[in-house]
């Protein structure tokens, strides 16, 4: 097969993220200023693309972080599977580890290997392992679908990376993100592989 090219973002910046505030996969926020710009300044970099598909979550700020490459027409599909970790009864709130005890307990259990471990409502990274697994069974199928944008949230991007390339999920927080960052992944029917790690060019301000 020909190799499947994965252009993997996370959504752009919300209200939510500036004054740290969880929102997990209940808090269906939409994009500031600052992520509509992103969101157009990655649009403006990669629009040239022929990407096949545009896959995102089923919330609505990963549509708006995609809205050039939806206004172009591309097929798109959206999918619960992307939707960010739940953070049950703490979706909505101001939680720090700095400052949340609980918070930073499930953390230290995660990065401990205690993968199962959740808040108090909420999913844990192995309960979102399981909902991502049937997407990449699906990305994996459809190999003519040579090139495709895939728009999700920051956890669950962890999740779907170790998932993707077999790394246990304890080593999740390996993978750094920010608003609007970018990974681009390669498929080539038997394992996948990063060719770009946490890329944000694409954000920097234009010349004058």
């Amino acid at each position: 097969m020909n190799v499947k090219k994965i252009y993997l973002i996370r959504h752009g910046q919300t209200d939510f993220n500036v004054r740290g505030i969880v929102q997990g996969s209940g808090v269906d926020s939409s994009l500031n200023e600052a992520g509509r710009r992103q969101a157009a300044r990655f649009h403006a970099a990669y629009a040239h693309l022929p990407f096949d598909k545009v896959y995102t979550s089923a919330l609505r700020r990963t549509h708006e972080s995609v809205q050039g490459f939806l206004e172009m027409g591309l097929p798109h599909e959206q999918h619960t599977a992307l939707n960010e970790i739940s953070w049950g009864v703490r979706e909505g709130t101001r939680i720090t580890p700095e400052e949340d005890a609980e918070y930073q307990g499930v953390l230290d259990q995660w990065g401990a290997g205690q993968t199962h471990a959740r808040l108090t409502g909420g999913e844990s990274p192995d309960e979102v392992a399981a909902r991502q697994r049937p997407f990449i069974e699906l990305l994996k199928a459809r190999p003519e679908e040579e090139t495709v944008l895939v728009c999700m949230h920051g956890r669950a991007m962890r999740v779907l990376l170790c998932q993707l390339l077999n790394y246990p999920l304890h080593h999740m927080d390996s993978f750094e993100h920010r608003n609007l960052c970018l990974y681009r992944l390669h498929y080539s029917g038997g394992m996948f592989t990063v060719s770009s790690f946490l890329d944000v060019a694409h954000l920097q301000e234009p010349n004058p």
